[in-house]
């Protein structure tokens, strides 16, 4: 094919993923940061963006937001530790594909099905509640159901987090060269310099990367928050479905578009910081 026809051709290659890209993500944005524009009346309307600032939403973006950032953290590092432990482990061996195959499962595993299994599991009455509390005597709830209350969301937040670091941050950790270590040792280096000269800041951009990939992925999450907390427990997308289907506040359906805009800003921080650190990744894995 010359290269007259080369780029129309990609460009029609790609017109699918735009339509979808069009349908599903930016016209469904615009219209939720749209209606945060628009009054009970229909007009043109700055007071539903301006309760942004009201305590109860602002309590809720701080709940999402340490919310995020803990699980990020301790999916991150555990994540870390378990991609260091496969470096032993053979690229293509049974090992380093089972743990792959179950980290891709995994990651993806959330929603009502994840929360039903917390709740088999060490729910009020689950498996392993029950058997702590009648063979060793030991109630995990002696203060309180705290599954069911925001910081028992942690817990199944790790659960997805810890699988989806392992996916993003292995390649980062496989792509080191066996050159820079030969190099390093020839230098007179040890392993102790190894690490704190050359492979961690080779590896900060990328693991600073997953860091705000694994917050943007709990900022987001909703379906396992909806089934294991109630209406009383506030982060932004449970006061989005408050806004929009509660009967308290009729009048107030546009606050959700307020709330999706408010979302809207802090994902578009996240994912500009993102892109940057990818940028220098990508550097050192040419």
């Amino acid at each position: 094919m010359s290269s007259r026809f080369r780029v129309p051709a990609a460009a029609f290659g790609l017109l699918p993923f735009a339509v979808y890209v069009l349908l599903f993500l930016a016209l469904p944005t615009l219209i939720a940061v749209g209606t945060g524009f628009v009054g009970a009346d229909g007009g043109f309307t700055l007071d539903t963006v301006a309760a942004l600032g009201d305590p109860v939403v602002l309590d809720a973006f701080g709940n999402t937001i340490w919310l995020s950032a803990l699980t990020a953290v301790i999916g991150a590092v555990v994540g870390a530790l378990v991609c260091y432990a496969l470096l032993g482990a053979h690229p293509e061996g049974a090992l380093r594909s089972s743990i792959d195959s179950v980290s891709s499962v995994l990651a993806q595993f959330g929603g009502v099905m994840l929360a039903f299994a917390f709740v088999a599991t060490i729910g009020v009455q689950g498996l392993i509640t029950v058997l702590l509390r009648d063979t060793f005597g030991l109630d995990i709830y002696a203060d309180g159901v705290w599954l069911y209350e925001l910081p028992g969301l942690v817990l199944p937040y790790i659960y997805f987090q810890v699988p989806l670091m392992v996916i993003t941050f292995m390649p980062a950790l496989a792509s080191l060269k066996p050159a820079w270590a030969e190099a390093n040792a020839t230098l007179g280096g040890t392993s102790r310099t190894y690490w704190l000269r050359i492979a961690l800041p080779v590896l900060a951009p990328s693991f600073l990367g997953s860091l705000l990939l694994l917050f943007a992925n709990a900022f987001s999450s909703y379906a396992t928050a909806a089934t294991l907390t109630s209406q009383g427990q506030q982060i932004v997308p449970l006061q989005i479905r408050s806004a929009l289907t509660s009967e308290t506040m009729l009048g107030r359906e546009n606050l959700a578009g307020a709330l999706a805009l408010g979302m809207i800003i802090v994902m578009a921080i996240v994912m500009t910081g993102y892109s940057s650190l990818q940028g220098r990744a990508a550097r050192w894995q040419r």
